[in-house]
């Protein structure tokens, strides 16, 4: 379910959600075709074969409704990480932190729209004071602790913010020299990552 600031109103019937989900699904699909200067409501209304009221129902306006596609985005990597952490022994943190950075990618390479918006971060949508990287070390956080008994204090929180950001920088780098993901780079954000994390997480 997309942030609940993002929305007017929560859906709360199944056909409800369902209408949401199809406006999200056309807006990412939108967001590839045309980008998000000429993305509109309207385009999304009818990409989705609803009435523009049903998308001025759920979103204020373009803004609103890619800020609540970059959280369901999120919801969807974490479900992912998850997962992928079910599989993964608990005292292997590489292992694990190579499933977080290969589901990122993985995302990054497949799923409509993320190439643009990914987690809020590629264009100025919503609150610009939301720092969507913060929201993205948070939810790493909750889900990475308790698998590999940790506590999620300040300072695991101050650790996975600095490896997201660091990530984020280097992956934005790795895609700028190759649509696809330059594998060298992927590399090396993989074992920066590590040797960081090592300090803390060994």
């Amino acid at each position: 379910m997309p942030h609940p600031t993002s929305l007017r109103r929560t859906p709360v019937q199944q056909r409800s959600a369902e209408r949401l989900s199809r406006i999200l699904d056309a807006c990412a699909d939108l967001l590839d075709e045309v980008g998000y200067e000429q993305l509109s409501t309207r385009a999304v209304a009818a990409a989705a074969d609803v009435p523009i009221g049903s998308v001025y129902r759920f979103f204020t306006n373009k803004r609103a409704m890619v800020d609540a596609l970059a959280q369901r985005n999120l919801e969807r990597y974490a479900e992912r990480v998850t997962g992928r952490l079910a599989t993964i022994a608990a005292d292997d943190w590489r292992a694990a932190m190579d499933a977080v950075l290969d589901e990122y990618l993985a995302m990054k390479r497949t799923a409509p729209g993320f190439s643009l918006v990914d987690f809020g971060t590629q264009i100025p949508v919503g609150d610009p004071d939301s720092a969507p990287n913060l929201r993205v070390a948070d939810t790493l956080t909750d889900l990475l602790a308790p698998h590999l008994g940790r506590t999620a204090d300040d300072a695991l929180r101050r650790t996975f913010l600095v490896a997201v950001e660091s990530a984020d920088a280097l992956v934005r780098l790795a895609f700028r020299l190759d649509p696809a993901g330059d594998e060298r780079i992927i590399t090396e954000t993989r074992e920066l990552l590590r040797a960081y994390l090592t300090r803390t997480l060994d």
